[in-house]
C-alpha cells in the first residue's frame, strides 16, 4: 500500500491495485475565509496540480461535506462519473452537484476486492457536535494489504478505542492538528493522537490534517516533540509532509 498526503485530509492511496482519493480539497492557497482571523485558508498550496492528483483515480471517498474535505474546486474538477462513496445523508447533495455514481456507506460494501466499513466519529464532544454535523471514519481491507482504519474528523473517544480494539488495524490515519471551534476541540490534538498510539501498540499511526487551516492549534513539530516525550518512536508515529508518499505493509 502507498499513501500520499496531498494536503490537510486529502490522501491518494494505491491499495490492492486500485487508486483511491480521499476528501479532496483542491482550493488554492488563501482562497477561502479565515476561521480565526489568523490567516485565510488553506494556508499552504497543494504540492502538485489537480491534473496530476486526478491521474489514475478510480474511486473517491468523501467523509463529510465541510469545505476542507470536499471543496468547490474539487466538486468542479472531479469527473462526474467517478464512483464516489460518502456518509449516509450526504448522497443527495453530492448527486445535486452532478455526480452520477454516488453510494452511501451505510455499513460495509466491497468495491473491486476492497472491503470498506463505516466507523463512528465525533467532530468534537458536547454541544459543538451539533454545529459540526455528522462525520464518518472507515476501515479498508483487501487480500495482501494492511488493514487500515481512517479515523477522520474525530476526537479520541470510546468508539474510536473500541474500533481499534475490535479490528486490530495495521495502519491508523488520524487528523491531529488540534483544530478548535469556539474554543472546543473538534479533531485530535497531540494528546489524543498519543492515546491512539497507546490503544494500538502494534499499529503504525499516520498523523495528517496538519498545518493547513488557521483554526489548528498543533503543528507537526508539536506532535513530534510530544511523541518523543512520551517515548513513541518516529517509526510508530509517522507525520508526513505535504506531497510525501509512505509505503506501508501488513504487520506494520
Amino acid at each position: 500500500m502507498q499513501l500520499k498526503l496531498l494536503r490537510n485530509a486529502t490522501l491518494k492511496l494505491n491499495y490492492a491495485g486500485r487508486t483511491l482519493l480521499i476528501d479532496p480539497d483542491f482550493g488554492p492557497k488563501h482562497s477561502r475565509p479565515s476561521f480565526t482571523g489568523r490567516s485565510q485558508n488553506p494556508m499552504v498550496e497543494l504540492p502538485e496540480n489537480v491534473e496530476a492528483i486526478l491521474e489514475g483515480v478510480e474511486l473517491v471517498i468523501v467523509s463529510h461535506l465541510h469545505q476542507d474535505h470536499f471543496d468547490a474546486v474539487a466538486q468542479a474538477s472531479l469527473p462526474k462519473n467517478l464512483p464516489l462513496i460518502c456518509q449516509p445523508g450526504d448522497e443527495a447533495a453530492i448527486r445535486a452537484l452532478g455526480f452520477s455514481d454516488v453510494t452511501p456507506l451505510d455499513d460495509s460494501l466491497t468495491w473491486n476486492g476492497i472491503r470498506l466499513t463505516r466507523r463512528e466519529g465525533s467532530h468534537g464532544l458536547g454541544p459543538v457536535v451539533e454545529k459540526m454535523g455528522s462525520v464518518m471514519g472507515f476501515s479498508l481491507e483487501a487480500h495482501g494489504e494492511p488493514k487500515v482504519y481512517w479515523a477522520g474528523d474525530t476526537v479520541f473517544y470510546p468508539p474510536v478505542a473500541e474500533t481499534i480494539a475490535a479490528t486490530a488495524p495495521d495502519v491508523i490515519v488520524t487528523h491531529s492538528c488540534g483544530a478548535r471551534w469556539d474554543g472546543d476541540l473538534i479533531v485530535m490534538d497531540a494528546a489524543h493522537t498519543l492515546s491512539v498510539c497507546a490503544a494500538a501498540p502494534d499499529a503504525v499511526v499516520v498523523a495528517t490534517h496538519m498545518e493547513a487551516l488557521d483554526h489548528a492549534t498543533a503543528t507537526r513539530r508539536d506532535l513530534r516533540e510530544a511523541a518523543e516525550a512520551a517515548g513513541v518512536s518516529a517509526s510508530r508515529l509517522l507525520i508526513p509532509a505535504d506531497g510525501e508518499t509512505l509505503t506501508l505493509n501488513r504487520g506494520a
